[in-house]
């Protein structure tokens, strides 16, 4: 018990346990109750008596009995009765919003994922100014900013270059990925590397060659495979030439001699 349990605890809430237990068997049956586990304090002459669960298919959990009593006075008044999971009780795992679950690749033909209009890896490409316009006006702006080539509304921001460098430095294009250890040359001395645009073009590429297992993909400058442009066999790595043919010069007459 901590010293700050210690200045908070209340005798009286603390010894109160056959309250705690005839309230709890108000709630539940006398089958599903089991041993006094002890209490803990959540406040200022608040205490809560924990039980034993013996439930069928509730493994671990304890019933949570929590008392109080006011100031100068000695009735004990009950808070709540609950069932809690302890330490070895199986419990569902914390529940995850379905976007930060998806991966890349779990999208299907038909599925959407839209973005937030305040997502910090997109920042608008084009702005309308201060002053208020109309429907029509902002129609007005809108082409115009087509005409010069700002027809997407928002492009990538700072943050959102940054996040997917890190992403693509990190992952099997990266210089950690086993394929690009393993490799004699890195991609940035590579016939098929095609250069990017932009402040991303420093660091990657994309993989033009159709034999390589990144074909189409961005990959680091770091990177590197198997099937670089400059890569050449050793002689040792050469295929060896066949034996030459061995003519068979034995007859029917010298296989009867045999």
């Amino acid at each position: 018990m901590s010293t700050l349990e210690r200045k908070l605890i209340d005798a009286v809430t603390a010894e109160a346990v056959d309250i705690a237990r005839s309230a709890l068997l108000e709630e539940v049956d006398l089958a599903d109750v089991g041993e006094h586990l002890g209490h803990q304090v959540d406040g200022l002459r608040v205490v809560t008596h924990l039980f034993d669960c013996r439930r069928r298919g509730y493994v671990g959990w304890h019933w949570a009995v929590t008392l109080t009593r006011a100031s100068r006075q000695r009735e004990v008044t009950v808070v709540e009765v609950v069932l809690l999971p302890g330490e070895r009780a199986i419990v569902a795992p914390a529940w995850v919003p379905y976007r930060d679950r998806l991966r890349p690749g779990d999208l299907s033909p038909g599925d959407l994922l839209p973005v937030e209009d305040d997502d910090p890896r997109l920042v608008p490409t084009y702005s309308f100014g201060d002053d208020p316009l109309d429907a029509d006006e902002k129609a007005q702006v809108r082409t115009v900013a087509k005409d010069l080539g700002l027809g997407r509304v928002r492009v990538l921001s700072p943050e959102g270059r940054d996040r997917a460098a890190e992403r693509w430095f990190d992952g099997d294009a990266g210089p950690e990925a086993p394929l690009a250890k393993a490799a004699p040359h890195q991609c940035f001395s590579c016939g098929f590397l095609v250069r990017l645009a932009g402040p991303l073009s420093e660091m990657f590429g994309v993989c033009a060659n159709g034999d390589a297992n990144d074909d189409g993909r961005v990959v680091a400058f770091a990177h590197g495979c198997g099937a670089h442009s400059e890569v050449r066999l050793s002689k040792r790595q050469l295929t060896q030439p066949p034996a030459p043919p061995v003519v068979d010069t034995v007859s029917d007459e010298d296989l009867e001699t045999f």
